[in-house]
């Protein structure tokens, strides 16, 4: 599979108007689960998302606009490497550029850490989401034969990051 060529500084940071990004608190956990089930066919249950609060490989990042959580992306930083663990955003700002934004402050925070790699893994099917990825530089490296608890691939991609 064909690596990008672009560099993270080729690719333009998107704004938003109205929306701002903060640190995950608990609080947020209720509007933070309504999101992730109307999102995913095998959600994560609410204590994974407790045990994020207090990992300190954790970067957990909230999305609102007007004071009401409309997304979220949850990544650990380890040494020299990332990983994206979860990307939601709410079904009516899908395609928004929600998922772009999130994706592009994880990728600035990687950087100033002195991350190499950044990974994932997504529905072998989830088109969308793999464009978004690939977009913002990643590319495909391996497939996850039935890595989803109903059976379903998952694409392993990866970004270099500095």
């Amino acid at each position: 599979m064909k690596k990008s060529k672009k560099t993270l500084e080729s690719k333009p940071f998107q704004k938003m108007d109205n929306i701002s990004l903060r640190s995950f608190m608990e609080a947020d956990l209720s509007r933070v689960l309504e999101i992730e089930r109307a999102s995913f066919p095998s959600p994560w249950k609410e204590e994974f998302f407790i045990s994020e609060l207090c990992n300190p490989h954790s970067r957990f990042l909230i999305a609102e606009k007007k004071g009401e959580v409309i997304g979220y992306i949850c990544c650990w930083f380890i040494a020299d490497e990332g990983q994206i663990l979860n990307l939601a955003v709410h079904p009516d700002l899908r395609q928004s550029g929600l998922g772009k934004l999130l994706v592009q402050q994880i990728l600035m925070e990687a950087s100033k850490k002195g991350v190499n790699f950044l990974s994932l893994e997504v529905r072998k099917n989830n088109f969308t989401a793999i464009g978004l990825y690939k977009g913002l530089g990643f590319y495909e490296t391996t497939i996850r034969n039935k890595y989803y608890e109903n059976g379903e691939d998952a694409l392993l991609m990866v970004c270099k990051v500095s």
